[in-house]
């Protein structure tokens, strides 16, 4: 057995370091913290099948994110989770709230909103500060349609915001 897993302390440690930062990036794609852990345990699920096999070790954290954006894709595709209905009533788990909570709501609520493929480049390109060529690598897009997909998507957050909130998207409409 040791022979089979030289690999598995390398894994396990990737894992360990990268969970955080990609929990977040998966949090913000689907707006709720079980689903982005779910996204993260078919990720590294299919990780660990080809992670022997992984030649290319230092664009690691692009092909990761692209494999939980993929995850995302794909179970937006399915259609037992447009069944599922979310409850108003709120878990027994306290936290205090962050100042600027309202307007995080609000926000990730539109986010809600946006089709699933625009969303996506506005998480990697606005949450993950990805430039436009590594949003189009993480897609397997091209640049065009990275930029497409943004201005469509900041949009469509424009429609669903409270003018108060636009002034946020209005300094990212820039990096577009």
């Amino acid at each position: 057995m040791e022979q089979d897993a030289w690999w598995e302390d390398e894994f396990v440690a990737y894992v360990a370091a990268s969970s955080g930062s990609l929990r977040a990036t998966a949090f913000v794609l689907c707006g709720d913290w079980h689903r982005a852990d779910d996204l993260l345990q078919v990720t590294f699920l299919k990780l660990y099948r080809v992670w022997p096999r992984l030649v290319r070790r230092g664009e690691l954290d692009a092909y990761v994110r692209r494999m939980v954006v993929r995850a995302f894709l794909n179970e937006n595709r399915r259609k037992w989770r447009s069944r599922e209905h979310l409850s108003a009533e709120l878990p027994d788990i306290s936290t205090a709230p962050e100042p600027d909570h309202a307007q995080r709501l609000s926000v990730r609520a539109a986010l809600d909103g946006v089709p699933p493929k625009q969303r996506a480049v506005l998480v990697l390109r606005f949450w993950d500060d990805l430039s436009v060529d590594e949003t189009a690598a993480a897609l397997g897009c091209s640049a065009g349609t990275v930029k497409s997909q943004s201005a469509r998507g900041l949009a469509t957050l424009r429609k669903l915001l409270d003018p108060s909130q636009l002034g946020h998207l209005a300094s990212q409409e820039g990096r577009a």
